[in-house]
């Protein structure tokens, strides 16, 4: 008896090459990549993956903030006692000017309205918990604990107890990401206090500042602070912001490099202060058309009444 001749069907069905698979998913990675880059047309997709990923964030990082806390419990058990006794030296220490604190503040509010002196802007925010850090590694950024349900919007800025740490660049509904201002891609407007003189420092994203535009024989020394000098709507003016560190002048180039340390602490973690935006200026009144700034009529109109006065 002859043997039927064929092959024995497939266990599994045959499909398409994996080389064509992977070449297919990799063409639609880069051109969701490409089209997100462009357009941003998946921030929305984005919020909504990390509303339903946060949760299991915060119970995946249950464990660590335990440890975390516990270990800081008992450290701080040990360090109570010895800063209370710092802190009632401090208070003795600082009683005498607390004490003429009150009266100082009311003498500058009566100095500044004798003199017609626009009153500062107060500075209001919210304390947020920094998480962890992003995961990409060229960038500097963070992610605290507050986001839109707590009125966070993108542009705010951030501070700690010594200066500016960063800005808000991206918010999610539980969340909010913080990029530092030793990224590559901020830029603060500061202005250094012992001579006034003003510029903007950029990051370098290696936790370093480079204070640009500097002419090479500017007035700049090593050790002088720089703070927020307030020209842009983002920061108010007088944070510290960096200390100089290094000057490299050289005569070939017009301008100098000079880099700079971050006073806050911005690669550490703890809580920030995430400061409310900055109310825009109201625009100056129109002035009336033919009068000058005091209401008079401008000068070349008063000169053709003169003259049209000695004719008469």
């Amino acid at each position: 008896m002859a043997s039927i001749d064929h092959a024995p069907p497939p266990f599994f069905k045959q499909g398409p090459a994996p080389l064509a698979l992977l070449t297919f998913y990799i063409l639609i990675s880069l051109a969701v990549f490409v089209v997100d880059l462009r357009f941003r047309s998946l921030d929305l997709l984005r919020q909504s993956v990390a509303l339903v990923v946060d949760p299991v964030q915060r119970v995946a990082q249950t464990p660590g903030s335990l440890v975390d806390y516990a270990r800081n419990y008992l450290q701080g058990m040990q360090l109570l006692q010895r800063e209370n006794d710092e802190l009632r030296h401090a208070k003795l220490n600082t009683a005498p000017n607390l004490l003429r604190l009150e009266q100082l503040e009311a003498e500058n509010e009566r100095l500044r309205k004798l003199l017609v002196v626009k009153e500062r802007e107060q500075a209001r925010g919210q304390v947020a918990q920094i998480l962890y850090t992003a995961r990409d590694p060229f960038s500097r950024k963070v992610i605290v604990d507050k986001g839109q349900q707590s009125g966070i919007v993108a542009g705010q800025p951030a501070i700690d107890e010594t200066g500016v740490v960063g800005q808000v660049t991206r918010v999610f509904p539980f969340s909010a990401e913080i990029t530092l201002i030793t990224d590559k891609d901020q830029a603060v407007p500061v202005q250094i206090v012992r001579t006034g003189q003003r510029s903007v420092v950029f990051g370098l994203g290696n936790g370093q500042l480079e204070l640009r535009y500097m002419p090479a024989n500017a007035d700049v020394q090593i050790g002088d602070v720089l703070v927020t000098s307030g020209l842009d709507s983002i920061y108010l003016q007088g944070y510290p912001v960096a200390k100089v560190v290094s000057i490299e002048r050289e005569g070939a180039y017009s301008f100098a490099r000079i880099l700079g340390a971050p006073i806050a602490g911005v690669e550490n973690f703890g809580e920030v202060m995430i400061l409310d935006p900055r109310q825009a200026l109201p625009p100056p009144p129109p002035a009336a058309k033919g009068r000058g700034t005091d209401g008079s009529d401008k000068p070349g109109q008063r000169s053709k009444k003169k003259r049209a006065t000695k004719e008469n």
